[in-house]
């Protein structure tokens, strides 16, 4: 059985997870540690949010700056 209209796919959750712990601890490194990955994989992840919304979610500095 199909819907009719199709539904639009939803958000990837992994994405939603590494984007509420970046958010609520203020960083892609404590947000690694809290769910067990790399700072690199939380940025992917966040990546793939921000390109299925088409707005940037965080302001990125390059590392060192500020």
């Amino acid at each position: 059985m199909t819907v009719s209209p199709r539904r639009p796919k939803g958000p990837p959750l992994n994405a939603m997870r590494a984007f509420e712990a970046a958010a609520r601890l203020n960083g892609f490194v404590a947000a690694a540690q809290e769910l067990g990955v790399t700072p690199g994989a939380v940025s992917q992840q966040v990546k793939a949010l921000e390109d299925w919304t088409g707005t940037p979610l965080f302001q990125r500095n390059p590392q060192g700056c500020c």
